[in-house]
């Protein structure tokens, strides 16, 4: 007898406890943070796709698979709001949860994202894109100390430019505002106190009108990986087969014939459309594994590996591509492959495989510390300190 699918809202988001739908979440983004760094890659060493008249097979194949950065990180906002927003919303209303939260979510951007600004300059020094020279404010630079402090606090895009033309950094400007919009979503719906919920939605509403549209619609993407994570569905392999396959179809359809160039009202359309049916997949990934078997253990090392650095290479490839560049000028004579000759393909991997060495070299410099520092500030900040006793001497 078949069973029908059923949906449950479950009152905490189970994150980290099943282990099939945490192999994917980890799987995901190491391959969401690859496929950007490959798209961007042949996007700046190989010419487009649309400029050549009779593209090798070869080429179209390339360009194919390295064309879903759009996809990856529609992926990283639905993945980000599954994590983040679930474990927000489970701590929510406990002591300090907002001041923990807080902690983690500015230790997170930036432990890996002030090293990458000062490489990013450093690469921009060498390569002879910035001039060295008294500090620069002015916000039109993109190598100013306000683009520096601009692209901190998710002001690429607002009102600076990503800093030292590094442009994946625009995506951070979305996480970090979200990061701020959502904790003020759950205190204008469930916070106590009738002032403390009409100041966070005036707050709200305040942002969501004055920051760019962009940023406010795609809100919703990362609220539906919010609202996701408290959701289960019990279905079998066929409903589980036929949502990887829907999932699957329309992230190729919009591939080829969507908007996947920048964020419009037209791509959000799109991007909802393939959101759905994935977030629809992840929720039924519940149930039960053999998390000792051989295989999951393996397929589980190699997705935890390349999540765990998925951040430094998405923040990093940029300025090692720029940097690679200038390295092909000055040594080979050329930064650009020629699509037609079947060496330069080695080159493209060679260069993508430098990318992720450089990049897990940094993580294993800074990243990597994240949770360390992290602990180290709430201990700081937010342990009581203990009150200094007062010895009081009585006559003898």
């Amino acid at each position: 007898m078949t069973s029908f699918p059923s949906i449950h809202w479950q009152a905490r988001a189970p994150l980290g406890e099943n282990a099939v739908q945490s192999l994917l979440i980890s799987a995901l983004r190491g391959l969401a943070a690859l496929q950007v760094a490959a798209s961007h890659l042949r996007a700046e060493i190989y010419p487009g796709l649309r400029t050549l008249e009779d593209p090798t097979l070869a080429y179209l194949g390339l360009a194919f698979f390295t064309g879903f950065a759009h996809q990856a990180v529609i992926v990283f906002f639905l993945i980000s709001g599954w994590l983040v927003g679930g474990s927000l919303m489970n701590r929510f209303g406990k002591p300090q949860a907002l001041a923990h939260y807080a902690i983690d979510r500015f230790t997170r951007l930036w432990t890996v994202l002030v090293p990458t600004l000062l490489l990013t300059l450093g690469v921009g020094l060498l390569i002879g894109a910035a001039t060295p020279g008294p500090v620069d404010f002015d916000p039109a630079n993109e190598f100013s100390a306000a683009s520096f402090a601009g692209n901190l606090f998710g002001l690429q895009t607002v009102t600076v430019p990503d800093y030292g033309g590094n442009y994946p950094l625009w995506s951070l400007a979305h996480e970090t505002w979200y990061y701020i919009q959502f904790p003020l979503l759950l205190l204008a719906i469930a916070g106590t106190g009738v002032l403390r919920r009409a100041a966070a939605a005036a707050a709200l509403v305040l942002l969501l009108a004055t920051l760019r549209d962009m940023i406010s619609l795609y809100f919703a993407i990362w609220l539906l990986g919010a609202a996701f994570s408290r959701i289960r569905i019990d279905c079998g392999k066929l409903c589980r087969g036929l949502l990887l396959v829907l999932t699957l179809a329309l992230f190729v359809y919009y591939r080829l014939r969507g908007n996947n160039d920048d964020l419009v009202p037209g791509s959000f359309v799109q991007d909802i459309m393939c959101s759905i049916p994935f977030l629809f997949l992840l929720a039924s990934l519940q149930q039960g594994v053999d998390v000792k078997a051989p295989a999951y253990v393996r397929a589980n090392r190699v997705a935890v590996f390349f999540s765990e650095f998925s951040f430094s290479l998405y923040v990093l490839h940029i300025p090692v591509i720029e940097l690679m560049r200038y390295l092909g000028r000055q040594f080979l004579g050329r930064d650009r492959l020629d699509p037609a000759v079947a060496t330069d393909y080695l080159w493209y991997f060679t260069v993508l495989g430098t990318i992720v060495v450089v990049s897990y070299v940094f993580y294993l410099l800074f990243e990597r510390h994240t949770i360390r520092i992290r602990n180290a500030l709430k201990g700081w900040l937010l342990t009581p300190r203990a009150k200094p006793v007062q010895v009081v001497l009585s006559p003898d």
